[in-house]
Protein backbone atom coordinates (compact mmCIF):
# COMPACT_ATOMS: atom_id res chain seq x y z
CA UNK A 1 0.00 0.00 0.00
CA UNK A 2 1.09 3.68 0.42
CA UNK A 3 3.83 5.54 2.95
CA UNK A 4 1.60 7.56 4.87
CA UNK A 5 2.82 10.58 7.68
CA UNK A 6 0.64 11.33 10.58
CA UNK A 7 1.49 14.61 12.26
CA UNK A 8 -0.51 15.48 15.45
CA UNK A 9 0.29 16.77 18.99
CA UNK A 10 -2.12 14.06 20.29
CA UNK A 11 -0.55 10.75 21.27
CA UNK A 12 -4.47 9.00 21.70
CA UNK A 13 -5.66 10.76 18.22
CA UNK A 14 -2.47 9.89 16.16
CA UNK A 15 -2.51 5.76 17.71
CA UNK A 16 -6.10 5.85 17.03
CA UNK A 17 -5.50 7.37 12.99
CA UNK A 18 -2.28 4.82 12.91
CA UNK A 19 -4.52 2.18 13.57
CA UNK A 20 -6.74 2.85 11.33
CA UNK A 21 -4.30 3.13 8.22
CA UNK A 22 -2.26 0.22 9.51
CA UNK A 23 -5.40 -2.12 9.36
CA UNK A 24 -5.78 -0.90 5.66
CA UNK A 25 -2.11 -2.08 5.00
CA UNK A 26 -0.53 1.58 4.93
CA UNK A 27 3.21 2.18 5.85
CA UNK A 28 3.06 4.70 8.79
CA UNK A 29 5.72 7.00 9.65
CA UNK A 30 4.43 9.09 13.37
CA UNK A 31 5.52 12.65 14.02
CA UNK A 32 4.06 14.70 17.49
CA UNK A 33 4.77 18.16 15.58
CA UNK A 34 5.44 19.52 12.28
CA UNK A 35 8.85 20.33 12.87
CA UNK A 36 9.36 16.84 13.67
CA UNK A 37 7.79 15.83 10.95
CA UNK A 38 9.53 18.46 8.41
CA UNK A 39 13.05 16.64 9.98
CA UNK A 40 11.60 13.15 9.11
CA UNK A 41 10.03 13.84 5.74
CA UNK A 42 12.71 13.18 3.07
CA UNK A 43 14.15 9.83 4.78
CA UNK A 44 10.46 8.22 4.97
CA UNK A 45 9.25 9.77 1.66
CA UNK A 46 5.50 9.62 2.55
CA UNK A 47 3.29 9.14 -0.42
CA UNK A 48 0.54 10.91 1.36
CA UNK A 49 0.63 13.27 4.62
CA UNK A 50 -2.30 13.82 7.07
CA UNK A 51 -1.68 16.48 9.70
CA UNK A 52 -4.08 17.96 12.52
CA UNK A 53 -4.50 21.72 12.21
CA UNK A 54 -3.65 22.90 15.85
CA UNK A 55 -0.42 21.68 17.07
CA UNK A 56 2.49 23.62 18.81
CA UNK A 57 4.91 25.50 17.08
CA UNK A 58 3.86 25.19 13.13
CA UNK A 59 0.29 23.95 12.72
CA UNK A 60 -0.96 22.00 10.20
CA UNK A 61 -1.21 24.37 7.45
CA UNK A 62 2.19 26.30 7.64
CA UNK A 63 3.26 22.87 7.26
CA UNK A 64 1.71 22.47 4.31
CA UNK A 65 3.19 25.32 3.16
CA UNK A 66 6.99 23.83 4.08
CA UNK A 67 6.30 20.63 2.41
CA UNK A 68 5.71 22.36 -0.69
CA UNK A 69 8.91 24.20 -0.50
CA UNK A 70 10.81 20.48 -0.80
CA UNK A 71 11.57 19.59 -3.85
CA UNK A 72 9.70 16.55 -4.98
CA UNK A 73 6.81 17.25 -2.84
CA UNK A 74 4.72 20.01 -4.54
CA UNK A 75 2.09 17.60 -5.33
CA UNK A 76 2.48 15.05 -2.61
CA UNK A 77 -1.40 14.97 -1.02
CA UNK A 78 -2.02 16.91 2.23
CA UNK A 79 -4.56 16.11 4.51
CA UNK A 80 -5.73 18.33 7.29
CA UNK A 81 -7.78 15.98 10.34
CA UNK A 82 -9.33 19.20 12.29
CA UNK A 83 -12.60 19.80 14.50
CA UNK A 84 -12.40 23.06 12.88
CA UNK A 85 -13.74 23.07 9.01
CA UNK A 86 -14.62 26.81 8.92
CA UNK A 87 -14.27 28.21 4.95
CA UNK A 88 -11.67 30.76 5.77
CA UNK A 89 -9.72 28.13 7.54
CA UNK A 90 -10.14 25.67 5.03
CA UNK A 91 -9.33 28.87 2.18
CA UNK A 92 -6.18 29.28 4.36
CA UNK A 93 -5.07 25.72 3.89
CA UNK A 94 -6.09 25.68 0.32
CA UNK A 95 -4.32 28.60 -0.36
CA UNK A 96 -1.04 27.17 1.15
CA UNK A 97 -1.32 23.27 -0.36
CA UNK A 98 -3.54 21.55 1.57
CA UNK A 99 -5.62 19.27 -0.62
CA UNK A 100 -8.54 18.10 1.83
CA UNK A 101 -10.46 18.35 5.07
CA UNK A 102 -11.15 14.94 6.97
CA UNK A 103 -13.32 16.02 10.21
CA UNK A 104 -12.99 15.34 13.70
CA UNK A 105 -14.13 12.63 15.29
CA UNK A 106 -13.18 10.89 12.28
CA UNK A 107 -15.19 7.54 11.04
CA UNK A 108 -12.46 4.90 10.26
CA UNK A 109 -14.16 3.87 7.06
CA UNK A 110 -14.46 7.93 5.76
CA UNK A 111 -10.59 7.75 6.59
CA UNK A 112 -9.73 4.89 4.77
CA UNK A 113 -12.12 6.03 2.36
CA UNK A 114 -10.73 9.40 1.77
CA UNK A 115 -7.22 8.23 2.14
CA UNK A 116 -7.57 5.83 -0.83
CA UNK A 117 -9.44 8.61 -2.77
CA UNK A 118 -6.36 10.85 -2.55
CA UNK A 119 -4.02 7.87 -3.90
CA UNK A 120 -5.32 6.90 -6.76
Amino acid sequence: MAKIMVVDDSATLRHMVVHVLREAGHEISQAESAEQALSRIESFAPELVLTDLYMCGLDGIELAREIRTIPGYRDTPILVLSTDSSMAVKQRGKANGVNGWIAKPFDPEILQGVVQKVLH
